[in-house]
C-alpha cells in the first residue's frame, strides 16, 4: 500500500506549519489530491517535500527549487534535471564558501575586540 498522508498528518511529518504547506501548494510546489475539502499526499508530493525542504536548508530560493521540480516532468528520465542540479549545487557551495568565508573573519575580529576589553578589565 502507498503511503498517503493528510494536510496534519503532512505538517507534522515534515514539522512545517500549515501556512509554509499551504504556500508551496498556492506557489504551485506541491499537487495534492483533493476530495472535498480534504487534501492528501501520496508519494510524489512526499518526495517533493522532502527535496523542497533539503533545497532551502542548502539556501536555494523558492524559485530556483521549482525549477529544478518541473525539470523532472519534463524529462522522467533525469538527467537534464540532475544535470542542472550539479550546476545549482556547485554555485551554491561557492556561496556558501563565500558566507562562511565572511563569517570567519567576523568571528576572528569579533573574538580579538573581545580579548582586548577583556584584558583591559583585568588591568
Amino acid at each position: 500500500m502507498t503511503e498517503r498522508l493528510d494536510f496534519k498528518q503532512m505538517c507534522a511529518r515534515f514539522d512545517v506549519t500549515p501556512r509554509t504547506l499551504r504556500h508551496y501548494e498556492y506557489i504551485e510546489l506541491l499537487r495534492p489530491e483533493r476530495e472535498g475539502r480534504a487534501r492528501f499526499y501520496g508519494p510524489r508530493e512526499i518526495a517533493r517535500m522532502t527535496l523542497i525542504l533539503r533545497g532551502r536548508k542548502f539556501g536555494f530560493s523558492l524559485e530556483e527549487i521549482r525549477q529544478w521540480l518541473e525539470l523532472y516532468d519534463a524529462d522522467p528520465e533525469g538527467r537534464t534535471q540532475m544535470e542542472t542540479w550539479v550546476r545549482l549545487a556547485d554555485r551554491q557551495l561557492a556561496e556558501l564558501d563565500e558566507r562562511r568565508r565572511h563569517l570567519d573573519e567576523a568571528i576572528a575580529e569579533l573574538r580579538a575586540l573581545r580579548d582586548d576589553v577583556a584584558s583591559n578589565l583585568t588591568k
